[in-house]
């Protein structure tokens, strides 16, 4: 999977180190439990130690590493027993950041989540003989870019980092059963009405759509398990 990555002009070393892991550590490319070894990431990642650990820190605040004295550093597991927890936050923050999206948002992140709502569209998950045109992987992707877009353009640069971190915890437990969601594809495609409520600046609606998408997933999960 590419990665989903918000680098600009300003990004260090570390932000790009950290965006990556980030995004390796999300789609569980580094699977849960797995040590950490700073001098191969740095090499795969052609950067210097430096770099490495300064993102390993942002990590473990984001809960995807965790350091252990004269251990090492391992990326944590996905315990499913925090789906409800992470539910239970996110449907409360994140029709905040619909409805903040749609009020706030200027004309380019208006175009920007336009343009993402007509992607989503798009999508051909399947081709005439049934076989699969796009990845469950590749689906997840824009599932993170969406996320992403709403809260970069909620106006709110706390909720935005609350969230961010949040949607991250989802993303690997959706990512650990993926494989078993068979209705992915729909959880996906629910994203083209909330974006659009969000481009028409319809507050009540994306922030409706936003807490039905929430609680989907988490329904959705709890049924594969």
């Amino acid at each position: 999977m590419s990665a989903v990555t918000t680098q600009g002009p300003s990004s260090t070393l570390a932000d790009l180190a950290y965006e990556q892991l980030r995004d390796r550590l999300l789609v569980l490319d580094i699977r849960p439990g797995e040590p950490l070894d700073d001098d191969a990431l740095a090499q795969q990642l052609g950067v210097g130690r430096t770099p490495v650990r300064e993102a390993f820190k942002r990590l473990e605040a984001d809960r995807l590493v965790i350091a252990y004295p004269r251990r090492g550093t391992f990326a944590t597991t996905v315990d499913m027993t925090d789906l409800g927890q992470i539910s239970e936050v996110r449907r409360a923050l994140e029709p905040l950041a619909a409805a903040g999206a749609a009020r706030r948002a200027g004309d380019a992140a208006r175009a920007e989540m336009s343009a993402l709502a007509r992607t989503v569209a798009g999508l051909r998950v399947t081709s005439a003989d049934g076989s699969a045109v796009v990845s469950q992987r590749e689906l997840m992707r824009h599932d993170i870019e969406v996320h992403r877009s709403i809260y970069r353009h909620c106006g709110n640069a706390y909720l935005e980092d609350v969230l961010v971190r949040h949607d991250n915890l989802a993303t690997r437990i959706w990512c650990l059963v993926l494989d078993r969601l068979p209705t992915f594809a729909g959880h996906v495609g629910e994203h083209v009405a909330l974006l659009e409520a969000i481009v028409a600046g319809d507050e009540a609606e994306a922030a409706r759509l936003a807490v039905e998408h929430v609680t989907g997933f988490e329904e959705t999960v709890r049924r594969v398990l």
